[in-house]
């Protein structure tokens, strides 16, 4: 299919594209501080700056874009231009991933995972399911949960 914008255009609409305040992180907010939740926002001292960050309760919960998080589902296409670009950068971001959830778990830290299908997209569920899930990870002793499939896309050193 082709894009019905320019290349310009198109990439100044992915350039604009930030790591905070998402839809998908803003919904998960909202609900779980209407829950009675209180958390800190993007923590610098910790690995990857945690989306919310809940010292209490030494959890953490990061909010994925199932794009740039290469979230094997339906949200997720690889753009049929710049096709090495995309595979190194999507590749970089997963193995990114990775190591943060693993320097975050090694520190002690609980550790959940949102997925943006599970609040968008054909395989979306309610959001009062995606938040007694947050609130059961977080009253919970889990190590780490994903919403969402915990899979993503094959990437450079699996190709």
């Amino acid at each position: 299919m082709a894009d019905i914008v320019t290349p310009e255009v198109r990439s100044r609409m992915m350039a604009g594209i930030g790591p905070k305040d998402t839809k998908p992180e803003m919904m998960i907010r909202r609900g779980l501080h209407a829950l009675g939740y209180r958390y800190r926002l993007h923590d610098r001292k910790l690995p990857g700056r945690p989306d919310l960050v809940f010292p209490g309760l030494r959890a953490v919960i990061l909010i994925h874009g199932c794009f740039w998080h290469g979230h094997a589902c339906s949200l997720f296409r690889w753009p049929g231009t710049r096709p090495e670009f995309w595979r190194e950068k999507v590749s970089g971001n997963i193995a990114r991933d990775a190591r943060v959830r693993a320097q975050l778990l090694e520190a002690g830290w609980r550790v959940l995972e949102v997925w943006e299908c599970s609040l968008r997209g054909r395989d979306r569920q309610a959001p009062e399911a995606v938040l007694d899930a947050c609130a059961t990870f977080l009253n919970g002793d889990n190590a780490f949960v994903s919403i969402g499939v915990d899979r993503t896309v094959a990437t450079m050193d699996q190709i």
